[in-house]
């Protein structure tokens, strides 16, 4: 039995391919497989297409980072509670971007720098309503 993928001789019952680790369950074609009459001819090549059921790719820092960042644009006028959301979520969306796939991090990313903004009005308001407050007391 031959991988599909780097093409290695292994066992028959292999469960995976011992060279490239590729999991071997229907993927595994067999040389005494060839019909009849790509056998018959020789000199001729023969393709073997084998549809393997796509393995899904996962970001999981890039969906972690996008769910904090989207809490944190809900959550940007709780004082510490908003920064550290923010903060978390602004970190592993920028990780996240360089994995693949990269959608829910780039999204993440973004509404992390849209959070800051708000973060730093809110910041600027408190402040203006301090200044302000001193300035009438005092």
């Amino acid at each position: 039995m031959f991988c599909p993928k780097c093409g290695t001789e292994n066992p028959d019952g292999a469960q995976f391919c011992a060279s490239c680790g590729n999991s071997a369950g229907a993927a595994i074609i067999e040389r005494d497989a060839v019909p009849a009459a790509a056998a018959a001819a020789p000199g001729t090549t023969q393709v073997v297409n084998v549809q393997m059921q796509g393995m899904v790719q996962k970001n999981g820092l890039g969906t972690a980072g996008f769910v904090l960042a989207l809490i944190g644009v809900f959550t940007s006028w709780v004082p510490v509670l908003g920064w550290v959301v923010w903060l978390l979520g602004a970190v592993l969306s920028v990780i996240g971007v360089f994995r693949v796939p990269r959608g829910l991090a780039i999204a993440g990313t973004v509404l992390s720098f849209i959070d800051l903004i708000l973060l730093l009005a809110v910041v600027s308001a408190c402040s203006a309503v301090g200044v302000g407050a001193a300035s009438l007391m005092g």
